[in-house]
C-alpha cells in the first residue's frame, strides 16, 4: 500500500485518483472513523490534500455483519473465520445482498469454486486485482443490490440505454382503406 501514488488520474504515475465528489469522500471518512471506532485498522495511506482524494485502508472488522451498506471506495475490509465456517460467513455476506465484486485469492481450485457458490457476485476475480475492468473487454456489472442491469461491455449494455417504443394506429376507424395505401 506505500507504493501507491495517490493523485492526479491524468498522471500515468498515479494509482489511485480522487473518489467521485466531495459527498462521497465525506462517506468513506466517516466509515474510516467508524473502522478506527469499532474495528482494527491495520494500515491506512495519507491522501493528498486538495480535491477529493481518499488514501486506501486496510481493516479487520469483526464480521460481515458490520458491513450495512456497499463501502465503494478503496477499502479492504478483511474477516478472519475458521475453515469449517466458511459456508457460515459466506452466508453472511450473501444476506448482505451486495454483489458488485468478489475477489478470491487461493491456490486451491476447489476454494475458489465454493466460495464462488456461496457469494453471489456479478464479478469475480481469482488470483488477479479486482479493480480495473476493461470496457468492451472484459463486461462489469453486479447483481443485487449492486446490480446494474446488462453488464457494461457485454453483448447486451447497449439495451440498457435503449427505450424500446411501439405506436399503431387504425387508419380504418379514420376511414382509410388500407388497400389504397399499397398502391
Amino acid at each position: 500500500m506505500d507504493a501507491l501514488v495517490i493523485g492526479d488520474p491524468c498522471d500515468p504515475a498515479t494509482d489511485v485518483g480522487p473518489v467521485i465528489d466531495a459527498d462521497a469522500r465525506a462517506a468513506l471518512v466517516a466509515h474510516r472513523a467508524r473502522l478506527e471506532r469499532d474495528a482494527i485498522v491495520l494500515h491506512s495511506c495519507p491522501a493528498p490534500a486538495g480535491g477529493d482524494h481518499f488514501g486506501p485502508v486496510m481493516a479487520e472488522i469483526p464480521s460481515a455483519d458490520f458491513l450495512d451498506r456497499e463501502i465503494f471506495g478503496p477499502i479492504l475490509h478483511i474477516i478472519r473465520y475458521d475453515r469449517p465456517d466458511l459456508a457460515a460467513v459466506a452466508g453472511k455476506l450473501a444476506a448482505r445482498r451486495y454483489g458488485l465484486t468478489l475477489g478470491i485469492h487461493s491456490r486451491i481450485e476447489r476454494f475458489a469454486e465454493e466460495v464462488r457458490a456461496l457469494v453471489p457476485a456479478g464479478n469475480v476475480y481469482v488470483n488477479r486485482s479486482i479493480i480495473g475492468a476493461v470496457v468492451g473487454v472484459q463486461p462489469f456489472g453486479g447483481e443485487g443490490l449492486s446490480g446494474t442491469g446488462p453488464k457494461a461491455g457485454g453483448p447486451h449494455a447497449l439495451l440498457r440505454y435503449a427505450t424500446e417504443r411501439a405506436l399503431s394506429v387504425n387508419i380504418t376507424a379514420q376511414g382509410g382503406d388500407p388497400a389504397l395505401l399499397n398502391l
